[in-house]
């Protein structure tokens, strides 16, 4: 785990996978290795992209160095045992490298039309998946589950947005996947909020590995970059601020256009690429996304992209989840890799420790 010494962080790159297809995929993770990222995570949404565990499997034997992982899967679509033992197997295949992210759900569960899960439920499952893994058995809903053979427990990543569920992450995950956008002060607040319900917990805080969702797009037509991730703002709108708008720090009188794009947010077209009906949804909403770029992205070229992250890394979060879900995706990941991430160094603090 990180220091939660600033002098001592130093940036990481981490690729969030959308398996449109296997080999996609698994060339992404190669590409993102071979410029230096650091974790790779797949999403886990069946009914629009490929399987999770067995892309992670291929993900994780074509690759040497980089973690694999679910970024991230949910409570509802899968029984903690089947969940425990799928992520074990990656282990198995990639011994020491596998995590484990979750969440409420969203795509997965929305095409399903079943509903997300709520913070009692996370923390419920969260407990089973380590029972399973530590003691192989656990009672689920008043029955028992059993996992006879997982050979130790993979660390678990929370995803997080709300304050609530910033303070859970804290509570009970190992690492926390942190959405609230990339302005410093929003960082340092949720940074904040996961500390407290560490302390609460009893637990360390700078025992926590803290990452960060990033939209990005390292072009030189700024305006440009921004269409081609609209439906990637989008899903921020629609995800982020669903449930409540209290306490995600939203302008007030960018509520109702907030609320319309909720309304029309169609889950089978969930990231699609191009014009598609979510994306489109922004184009009658210009205010509400130049507020979502500015807040959840990084377009622009690298100097410009990397000075954005550079900020929310001084903020207290060093793991940076990048999705970037363009066309030229090799090319993305390439810049990412090559361009931005060497701008990140951070100087070190004389006696700092080192991570």
């Amino acid at each position: 785990m990180r220091s939660a010494n600033l002098g001592a962080r130093r940036a990481r790159l981490g690729l969030l996978c959308l398996p449109r297809s296997v080999a996609s995929a698994v060339a992404d993770a190669r590409l993102a290795e071979e410029v230096g990222f650091a974790l790779v995570g797949v999403a886990d949404s069946q009914s629009v992209f490929r399987e999770l565990y067995a892309t992670m499997a291929l993900c994780a034997q074509a690759t040497r160095s980089v973690r694999i992982g679910p970024a991230v899967t949910n409570p509802v679509t899968r029984h903690p045992a089947v969940a425990a033992s799928g992520i074990a197997t990656v282990d198995e295949i990639a011994p020491g490298r596998a995590f484990f992210g979750i969440g409420s759900g969203d795509s997965a569960i929305l095409n399903l039309a079943e509903r997300p899960a709520t913070l009692a439920d996370l923390r419920a499952y969260v407990e089973a998946v380590r029972a399973l893994q530590a003691r192989g058995e656990v009672s689920w809903r008043g029955r028992t589950a059993r996992l006879t053979w997982a050979p130790r427990a993979v660390p678990i990543y929370l995803s997080a947005e709300g304050p609530r569920t910033l303070e859970l992450a804290g509570e009970i995950a190992d690492g926390v996947v942190v959405n609230v956008g990339l302005e410093p002060a929003l960082v340092r607040d949720a940074v904040a909020r996961v500390h407290a319900g560490a302390r609460r917990a009893g637990r360390d805080p700078s025992a926590l590995d803290l990452w960060t969702l990033v939209r990005a797009n390292v072009t030189d037509d700024v305006a440009t970059g921004v269409e081609e991730i609209r439906m990637e703002l989008a899903s921020n709108a629609h995800h982020v601020f669903r449930f409540t708008l209290e306490g995600k720090h939203v302008p007030g009188d960018l509520a109702d256009a907030i609320r319309r794009v909720q309304t029309g947010y169609q889950p089978a077209a969930h990231e699609a690429l191009g014009p598609s009906p979510n994306a489109r949804l922004l184009d009658a909403e210009p205010v509400l996304r130049a507020y979502l770029a500015e807040r959840f992205a990084a377009v622009g070229p690298a100097a410009v992209c990397a000075e954005k992250l550079r900020r929310v890394v001084e903020a207290g979060i060093d793991g940076l989840l990048v999705t970037g879900f363009v066309a030229e995706r090799a090319r993305l990941i390439r810049a990412l890799g090559e361009q931005v991430l060497p701008r990140l160094a951070m100087p070190r603090t004389a006696g700092a420790p080192t991570p």
